[in-house]
């Protein structure tokens, strides 16, 4: 539902090495160590708060001066997380407590940093491949031959959002990824390599094993298989339904047994679908479900959304955003000409005081739904804030991201929308009901496939088995093959649409976004049932439930003291991640779906041979004159080098 991750640097930190006058020989000295852990407690904070500063003051200003401060920040604070981890390495950890030897383990586990053991030239040069691929998307920008330039938030995104026109949508994302995937294609390939050095100093084969151990179990790529495998059929459903709708704006541009085009589903990725609503909605004489039309109506500003948002969390007794959040905050775009990277994100500042949201606000739903996902990551900091630092992250990648969207479900009901002033309606009927459980499936079911395969790609590159030359085959062969979409103009060796997407560009593992909307129900689900919900699922808004927020907030303040099992058992009673509230919750839906396409006789599933730039299948024709005429529009618009 929100197009989001959250920022906090990295979150395993180092020791100088004169603090201790430490031997190279193991030691199992519990005070010796509670003394290592206190110090390191105590210092973290200022290490990161320093290296956090750099990085906002980049991305809320790209300039190379500010870009080079990040790198500099970078590099400050290597000797420190290297120190502690040659501290903590020459503990015995099974010698002592379980929280002892679950600090050290973290504290060990130095991702990118592992290089600056071992060669620090090589761990700098990593960090400034990351700032330029972060900066050539930040700056990105796709031109006409007028010389108007637009950048991907507000301009671009715009286009993907609200444009039917086939052409237009076409050289907007094929600009956005010529501008930015091609520049970042010689930078990722060199990161690559440098990713799995760092992962093989720290024992792991490479970066795909690495970036698995965090969830701690051995079988969460076989868990994950198994419930995109469980989600398959009600996305392929929907995958139905919205191609045909698609069909009636698009014409030959859609096949109705094949794959969707990937610039028709409402963003520059086709990752959440939501802002299509208006071409597949069920029922458009039923109530909307869309409050935009209120909130521009009503007046509200970005502040007073987020004022709404946090006047939610307090409802569930819950802690209010702090005074720093309003004061230190990014909630519109810039007007005083700086160049930022607008993808709404939540920061953690390492000193328990200092949180703050980066985001170019709209009016608009789905911008009020964002906000609220991104008051979930902060309300999350706020909570395990007294916790020690090496405790300062979600129970696994997924949680955190999960609390974003549990609040986002909640406060999008019908019921908790008439609450607030934002929909005029006494009760919803059948139809409304379907229209809410549509548009809410666009940014839910939608983004699962999508989710799952973007770290299907990486595993098989940091693996080895996908190689440079393959990297963009083999990325559109998975989009194919799993999520059902295909580019609509060919793609070349040259190009690297992966990095036209910030997660891969800022090194941020995905698969927590695949499987935070298989648990955010399961959240959801826990917490309806503490505020006494009665009714079908989709109807619960947990809004002033003391006791759902209670629920919330108990898990929340564990961070990741404890393995996300027990964190998952504190809130659900569960212990396994579970696609079951899921599916009841879409239940009404997927029965209408059914019946829908069974009643237009629709293909479920897709073919893999139709390309919708393709004339040589015979399932399109495209006249000589209309051919001539798409080269002469495509002739009048240039992309900026």
């Amino acid at each position: 539902m929100a197009a989001s991750h959250r920022i906090q640097p990295f979150y395993h930190f180092g020791l100088f090495l004169h603090l201790f006058a430490l031997t190279l020989a193991s030691s199992s000295n519990v005070e010796e160590v509670n003394a290592f852990l206190t110090y390191y407690d105590q210092h973290v904070g200022d290490i990161y708060f320093s290296r956090a500063t750099a990085h906002w003051n980049y991305v809320t200003n790209i300039t190379d001066k500010n870009s080079q401060k990040v790198v500099d920040a970078d590099v400050a604070a290597s000797g420190f997380i290297i120190d502690a981890y040659v501290n903590a390495s020459r503990f015995d950890a099974a010698s002592f407590s379980a929280d002892i030897q679950r600090q050290l383990k973290f504290i060990k586990d130095v991702e990118n940093y592992a290089l600056a053991v071992e060669d620090e030239d090589k761990f700098r040069t990593l960090t400034d491949i990351l700032a330029k691929l972060s900066g050539n998307y930040g700056s990105g920008e796709v031109c006409k031959t007028n010389g108007e330039c637009l950048a991907l938030e507000p301009g671009l995104q715009e286009i993907m959002a609200t444009s039917k026109d086939w052409d237009e949508l076409v050289w907007a994302w094929k600009g956005w990824r010529d501008e930015v995937g091609r520049a970042n294609r010689p930078l990722y390939i060199d990161y690559v390599d440098l990713k799995n050095e760092a992962a093989k100093i720290l024992g792991f084969s490479d970066t795909s094993e690495q970036w698995r151990a965090h969830y701690e179990t051995e079988t969460i790529a076989d868990d994950a298989k198994a419930l995109y495998e469980e989600i398959l059929p009600l996305y392929k459903q929907l995958h139905a339904y919205v191609r045909r709708r698609l069909k009636k704006v698009y014409g030959d541009n859609v096949n109705l047994k094949s794959a969707l085009p990937s610039n028709i589903l409402g963003d520059m990725w086709g990752r959440f679908w939501g802002k299509i609503y208006d071409v597949v909605e069920p029922y458009p004489d039923a109530t909307s479900v869309d409050v935009t039309s209120q909130l521009i109506e009503q007046g509200y500003t970005a502040l007073e959304m987020f004022n709404l948002s946090d006047s939610f969390f307090v409802s569930l007794g819950l802690k209010p955003m702090p005074e720093l959040f309003w004061a230190k905050s990014m909630i519109t775009k810039p007007t005083d000409g700086r160049t930022v990277v607008c993808h709404p994100t939540a920061w953690d500042f390492y000193n328990r005081v200092d949180f703050r949201i980066k985001m170019c606000t709209e009016i608009h739903m789905h911008h009020f739904l964002v906000i609220h996902h991104e008051m979930g990551h902060i309300q999350y900091y706020l909570q395990y804030a007294p916790l020690p630092y090496v405790y300062h992250d979600g129970a696994n990648g997924a949680f955190h991201e999960a609390v974003g969207e549990v609040m986002s479900t909640s406060v999008a009901t019908p019921k908790h929308l008439k609450k607030i002033g934002l929909l005029d309606i006494e009760d919803t009927d059948y139809k409304t009901d379907i229209n809410f459980l549509l548009k809410q499936s666009l940014d839910v079911i939608g983004t699962l496939p999508f989710s799952y395969m973007i770290d299907q790609w990486r595993w098989g590159v940091f693996a080895g088995d996908i190689t440079p030359e393959k990297y963009t085959e083999e990325w559109w062969k998975m989009k194919l093959d799993l999520v059902g979409v295909v580019p609509p103009v060919p793609r070349e060796e040259k190009d690297l649409d992966a990095t036209a997407l910030l997660h891969i560009v800022v090194d941020y593992p995905f698969l927590r976004y695949f499987l935070r909307t298989i648990i955010q129900f399961q959240f959801y689900e826990a917490m309806c049932n503490a505020s006494g919900h009665q009714g079908p699922l989709y109807k619960c808004d947990f809004y002033e439930s003391k006791e759902a927020g209670k629920l919330l907030g108990d898990m929340l303040k564990l961070g990741r003291s404890k393995p996300w099992p027990e964190a998952m058992e504190a809130i659900t009673g569960q212990r396994e991640m579970s696609a079951k509230p899921l599916l009841q919750y879409f239940e009404p839906l997927r029965e209408w779906l059914e019946e829908e396409n069974k009643r237009n006789d629709e293909f479920i599933g897709w073919e893999k041979t139709w390309r919708p730039y393709d004339t040589s299948s015979g399932t399109r024709f495209v006249p000589l004159f209309a051919t001539f005429v798409m080269l002469l529009l495509v002739n009048q618009l240039v992309v900026a080098e």
